[in-house]
């Protein structure tokens, strides 16, 4: 069995036969995936050792004190939190060797074609349709709120292939290359100004069947694999003590004495007692990953992550007074990634207001944790056993 001494002599090992300062990054970043050091408790071939979890940490350790580059997870997140684990627990082994290097080294970009204008919370309802074709599914469709559509090469996508099923049965997992012939990506503008999201429209585009992930209908088990990891992967980012938006308001109060006021401070001290439960928790979860597979604990996870961020961006806007409401760039950018820290106060208190809706509605991660963690009694359902082409819209 792999342990922390034998990952620590194969990471010199890598070190030593592909130095940092001389090697390239992609070059580098390659070969670490070669030598399984990439993420370690997945299987040998495929980036990892068939070691645990936990030892991760160890890995990263031992390559960060030599300098060596990593593969800038914030920008590839999609990809590794979410297309990974659900194609390494239902890819074929062609698909996973075809798929699971070039996005971890970050050669290919990944989003996520779920969430459509009619089906969002109730994402089961959704209505972009998949029809067979010989070896080819032939996909109609708009899907909608899409991260990183715009600099995306492959998207995880689920489509109606059986409207004659009740909903939860009907549908299909597919990989679909985002170059194709059909694949219209437009922006939308956030209040931000930014258009870090988009709308795809899916003409007649074809996908090959090789290109289905999973049995035909069982795309909606497959989908809670990537909602799963997707909920831990937003709200159960490992970050350091006072990280986050809590120490930017944190350094905010510390530097500027002026503005402070004696029910400022009290918020501040209960946000920031919050901020180091829910880390705390974070990590509690990320242990207990290393057991199984994300459970919807996760859900309870975004949502505390939710609720933290647009306290703690409401709080920092009240602290700065006038300064608060000044906004620097209201230019519609196209951004790879979501900055929290960079920018300015008015940013985040805007930004944030979307953190309640992307990857679950906090009304649907009640729900979940009421039903799935907690046990209470669901709430009624009446269409769960109505065939999808019945149901009213």
């Amino acid at each position: 069995m792999t342990d922390a001494t034998e990952l620590r002599r194969r990471t010199q090992e890598l070190l030593a036969a592909h130095p940092p300062a001389s090697t390239g990054r992609t070059a580098f970043l390659e070969a670490r995936f070669d030598a399984g050091l990439a993420w370690v408790h997945y299987p040998a071939g495929l980036g990892g050792l068939d070691a645990p979890r936990s030892l991760q940490a160890v890995v990263d350790a031992e390559l960060a004190a030599a300098g060596a580059p990593d593969n800038d997870p914030r920008r590839i997140g999609i990809g590794l939190g979410m297309a990974a684990p659900t194609i390494l627990a239902y890819g074929t082994e062609e698909q996973k060797r075809r798929f699971l290097r070039p996005l971890w080294v970050g050669q290919e970009v990944w989003c996520q074609l779920f969430s459509e204008p009619g089906a969002g919370s109730d994402l089961a309802a959704l209505g972009t349709r998949a029809v067979r074709d010989g070896d080819t599914w032939v996909v109609n469709g708009q899907k909608v709120w899409t991260s990183s559509a715009h600099v995306a090469r492959w998207a995880i996508l689920i489509a109606r292939t059986d409207p004659d099923v009740p909903k939860h049965r009907g549908i299909t997992y597919f990989l679909c290359d985002m170059t194709d012939p059909g694949v219209e990506v437009r922006p939308l503008r956030q209040i931000t100004g930014e258009a870090e999201f988009n709308e795809v429209f899916l003409t007649d585009v074809r996908i090959p069947d090789a290109h289905r992930l999973g049995e035909v209908g069982d795309g909606w088990k497959v989908a809670q694999t990537t909602l799963n990891n997707e909920r831990v992967a937003i709200g159960g980012a490992r970050i350091p003590r006072e990280g986050g938006m809590i120490g930017t308001v944190s350094r905010t109060w510390r530097e500027r004495p002026e503005l402070r006021t004696h029910d400022l401070h009290q918020r501040l001290l209960d946000l920031w007692v919050d901020a180091e439960v829910a880390r705390m928790t974070g990590e509690r979860l990320r242990q207990q990953l290393v057991a199984g597979q994300p459970g919807p604990e996760g859900s309870g996870m975004k949502l505390a992550f939710a609720r933290l961020n647009q306290e703690i961006s409401g709080l920092e806007v009240e602290l700065l007074g006038e300064e608060g409401l000044l906004y620097g760039d209201w230019t519609m950018r196209r951004p790879e990634l979501v900055d929290f820290t960079g920018r300015d106060a008015g940013y985040r208190y805007l930004r944030s207001k979307g953190n309640s809706i992307e990857g679950g509605t906090s009304e649907v991660l009640l729900n979940i944790v009421a039903e799935r963690v907690l046990g209470l009694p669901p709430e009624p359902r009446n269409d769960k056993d109505v065939a999808w082409k019945d149901l009213a819209r």
